[in-house]
């Protein structure tokens, strides 16, 4: 099945959770990304919350595959920060392969986040984000 960014933000947490332990890790993702933060899933908020973060504060990422990192669209302006290191791992919510998005030795700002993907469509991915080993929100990024 085909996802699109809408029926995302109409799932429950529920959904989200099992359709991702239930997708493949996917190839690590090369170029820019459009983000979608997923936050109160399956409330009349989760849409409204995303539209303001994406306008005010992350747009998405940016993937350099070969050098094994990404950056951040943040801001308004899309403004290319925040750096993660990406690789290959187990996923901490069902220790299966996922993509990782490790921010504990590139960022001062956000060392304590980690965040893991999964492909649920062609070029679209569903993530997670954990701040610590505490289940944060979840986004996804579309190719």
């Amino acid at each position: 099945m085909a996802y699109d960014v809408q029926q995302l933000l109409d799932m429950t947490q529920q959904q989200l959770d099992e359709l991702f332990t239930a997708s493949p890790a996917g190839d690590i993702p090369s170029g820019e990304a459009e983000g979608t933060a997923i936050i109160a899933p399956g409330t009349r908020y989760t849409e409204s919350i995303a539209k303001m973060v994406n306008f005010f504060g992350w747009q998405g990422k940016v993937f350099d595959p070969e050098h094994g990192v990404l950056k951040n669209k943040v801001s308004p302006f899309g403004i290319q920060a925040i750096v993660a290191q990406v690789y290959k791992g187990d996923s901490w919510l069902d220790q299966k392969e996922c993509v990782v998005l490790d921010y504990s030795k590139t960022s001062v700002v956000a060392h304590w986040i980690r965040d893991e993907i999964r492909l649920i469509s062609p070029s679209f991915y569903l993530g997670k984000v954990y701040w610590g080993k505490e289940r944060l929100i979840d986004f996804c990024l579309k190719f």
